[in-house]
């Protein structure tokens, strides 16, 4: 939507004042003979300093100015573009900064945080991104100290860690360099204890077996079973319905039935009977195989279904 009305904003230059190939002065008036569209005709500025970097790289480099629309502005999201703007002054790189942070000794951008020179940061002294802790180089992270990417725990070179001091990733625990460990210091992967080098044999159908979990989460068994659907839909004609469920929906009588969302052992049951025989072979010879601990934890009867 276009209209006449007088705007404040701010426009990035290239470093020698021009933009999208037009030469400007700072200060100075302009006026184009055109009806303003956002990315398509016009002067085009943004009334936050920071949105202006959605569009230009945040390099000291280029010009920043406080500018002013006095014409007919159009505006689409953080963009805004007129037929006349006044260039009022540059706004020196120190003053920018602090503009565009809400913190305090900031080099980077978009810093709510204080004494950061990466982005996006509502914690201190990062180096990183999108930081909430402190002190952290790496991406992401709430917690502090860390060189890895989206911690909540501390000192981690790793990555996805909520403990301490992890090399590896994914870790609960502290001071691992493996992987996946709830446990502490620990140079394997998913244990549980600490001060392991290998990792542990899971139980199966509550008896102990020759697996790892690593082993387990790459065997065809797992493979097969994470491929039970979830949140499946089956319409049920009112012909069909039980008591129970004319009484739940009664809107049936109109409709001439429900959409049911089965749960999870209907679905596991549908999953199994499109198995093939070789695929049911798989899931039936998994060490320590019990068919009534599988019937109660996935609904599936492995003689009747």
């Amino acid at each position: 939507m276009s209209e006449t009305r007088v705007v404040k904003g701010f426009k990035v230059f290239n470093p020698d004042w021009t933009c999208r190939n037009k030469a400007y002065t700072c200060p100075g008036k302009f006026e184009e003979d055109v009806t303003p569209s956002v990315c398509d005709e016009g002067m085009h500025f943004c009334k936050k300093a920071a949105d202006c970097f959605n569009y230009y790289l945040f390099d000291p480099e280029n010009k920043v100015a406080e500018v002013v629309a006095y014409g007919t502005v159009a505006e689409d999201g953080d963009k805004c573009c007129t037929d006349k703007l006044e260039i009022v002054r540059e706004i020196p790189w120190a003053e920018l900064l602090e503009i565009v942070n809400s913190g305090n000794r900031n080099s980077g951008n978009r810093n709510s945080g204080n004494c950061n020179s990466g982005n996006c940061n509502s914690g201190d002294w990062n180096s990183g991104d999108w930081n909430s802790g402190d002190c952290n180089s790496g991406d992401c992270n709430s917690g502090d100290w860390n060189s890895g990417n989206r911690n909540s725990g501390n000192r981690n070179s790793g990555d996805w860690n909520s403990g301490n001091r992890n090399s590896g990733n994914r870790n609960s625990g502290d001071w691992n360099s493996g992987d996946c460990n709830s446990g502490d210091w620990n140079k394997c992967s998913f244990s549980n204890g600490c001060f392991n080098t290998t990792s542990p044999k899971i139980h199966l159908f509550n008896k102990p077996s020759e697996l790892t979990y690593e082993g387990w989460l790459n065997s065809e068994a797992c493979y097969l079973l994470n491929q039970i659907p979830g949140d499946v839909l089956e319409y049920v004609w009112l012909s069909d319905m039980t008591d129970e469920e004319k009484a739940a929906h009664p809107e049936a009588e109109t409709t001439g039935g429900y959409l049911k969302i089965l749960d999870n052992s209907e679905c596991a049951v549908i999953w199994w009977r499109g198995l093939s025989d070789r695929q049911k072979a798989i899931i039936t010879t998994i060490p320590n195989f019990d068919k009534i601990i599988f019937k109660e934890i996935t609904g599936i009867d492995v003689d009747e279904d």
